[in-house]
């Protein structure tokens, strides 16, 4: 692990005046470290680890071990915890807090499974709760620089959002994110419009989250919303070069992705799996059936190879 004492800070909630924060969002599985490292060659200012139970977290070393690496060069990520307990989750804020950011409570997670712990999306009913989950976090880590953040979804009436946001800024939030559909919601249009009117109704900055596929996406939705930063997920892993600009993975990405997971040592289900999103859009159909079918490292490399000669 690396000590904060070694990290670069962002400045602010943006770069400049000229656009908001790039995010890349807690995806299970996938944005662990070698995936954070690759996106923030790419344009990421800001990555999530994936969504970590706080109590198991702080009760067993094999899940801090197994759920949580860093290095040096793993800068600006924040570590997203499941938890509905303040004391559990500002003690893990304070373990993690010499090697992250930010911690951020997962509170839109829509699983059946996760919400029937009491955990994700559950807790959007709870503003108390998650206010004095706010509170109590903040008031344990005393570096007034280091995030304590919630990533919610919306809720209708749109009020009972609004309350929940305006509770947990009242209660020291550092960010919100706001995923733009319900808890219930799957493939329906992206309500923008909902987190622009929470954007309005609260100062702390917001960060819009949902169906970012493109850099054109992210300047739209940031220009449409107010919103302070753009978090991408499924849109990263199709497209890990995403707020680069291009419409598909980068050769030189794919490079990066091949140079990381080495150095690192990705297993190869990672390593071809991430591959299997990234060149989704630049296959046809015969490559995709035959690169999926590809079983070692020497074997995918050895198909990439004529790929990555032509760029």
């Amino acid at each position: 692990m690396v000590s904060r004492l070694d990290q670069d800070e962002v400045e602010g909630e943006s770069i400049g005046d000229s656009r908001p924060l790039y995010y890349c969002a807690p995806m299970v599985r996938y944005s662990k470290l070698p995936f954070r490292n690759l996106v923030r060659a790419h344009g990421v200012d800001v990555a999530y680890s994936p969504m970590i139970y706080a109590r198991n977290f702080l009760e067993s070393e094999h899940a801090r071990v197994s759920e949580f690496a860093t290095h040096k060069d793993d800068k600006q990520t924040i570590v997203q915890f499941a938890a509905n307990e303040p004391e559990v989750l500002a003690a893990a804020a304070e373990l993690v807090y010499p090697y992250s950011v930010g911690v951020d409570l997962n509170c839109g997670c829509p699983k059946s499974d996760v919400r029937q712990k009491g955990f994700g999306s559950s807790l959007l009913t709870q503003p108390e709760l998650l206010a004095d989950i706010v509170r109590q976090t903040r008031a344990r880590i005393s570096d007034p620089e280091y995030k304590v953040s919630l990533k919610i979804r919306v809720n209708y009436p749109l009020d009972r959002t609004i309350d929940l946001c305006r509770k947990a800024e009242a209660a020291g939030v550092s960010h919100l994110t706001v995923h733009g559909r319900t808890p219930w919601m799957r493939c329906e249009p992206v309500d923008y419009e909902a987190i622009r009117t929470i954007v309005d109704a609260v100062s702390v900055p917001v960060i819009a989250n949902g169906d970012i596929r493109t850099l054109d996406d992210a300047t739209k939705v940031a220009a449409h919303t107010g919103c302070a930063g753009i978090m991408a997920a499924n849109g990263l892993l199709a497209n890990p070069s995403l707020f680069d600009g291009g419409d598909t993975t980068s050769a030189q990405c794919v490079r990066d992705w091949l140079s990381i997971s080495a150095n690192l040592g990705v297993s190869q289900a990672v390593f071809h799996q991430h591959l299997v999103y990234m060149l989704r859009d630049s296959l046809t159909p015969q490559q995709r059936r035959l690169f999926n079918e590809l079983s070692c490292r020497p074997a995918v490399e050895q198909f990439l190879e004529p790929l990555l000669r032509e760029d």
